[in-house]
């Protein structure tokens, strides 16, 4: 589990910090004007150069093979809630990166998706701990009235 969870922090930091990073690119290319092909054609040709957003599609990408190689080795029902813990780290690095102004409705969102992923974390030490058990199963029995 220890594994998992290192692999997964260092996946989600590099997950949040693309994010800002795209964020940062695309408000830098600034918005597409008028819907003509030379529009969008500039558009990505500013895109195709701008550094954050570069790197925000480079840091995005190894986040991507990084949780196909979690998925790969643990249950889906586990990695995919956990991914939501990137949401912390994403506002975090958007407030101290980007110096947005999040509010305390925000924070209050982002406590809430700690509080899942830990009732999903929680599941999987369970279910170890359940396998682990030896004590044989309690018998049931059908009676008839």
């Amino acid at each position: 589990m220890y594994k998992l969870i290192g692999i997964l922090l260092v996946a989600l930091v590099l997950e949040a910090i693309g994010v800002v990073w795209l964020s940062q690119g695309l408000k830098q290319i600034g918005e597409l004007r008028e819907f003509t092909l030379s529009e969008i054609l500039r558009l990505v040709g500013k895109g195709a150069t701008n550094q954050w957003l570069l790197l925000g599609v480079l840091f995005e990408t190894i986040f991507f093979v990084t949780l196909l190689y979690l998925l790969k080795n643990w249950d889906v029902s586990l990695i995919w809630p956990l991914t939501s813990l990137g949401f912390v780290i994403t506002t975090g690095a958007a407030k101290f990166l980007r110096h947005e102004e999040v509010n305390t409705w925000r924070w209050s969102g982002v406590a809430l998706i700690v509080v899942g992923a830990t009732l999903v974390g929680y599941s999987e030490h369970a279910k170890r701990n359940a396998r682990a058990d030896p004590s044989p199963a309690p018998e049931t029995r059908l009676s008839k009235e």
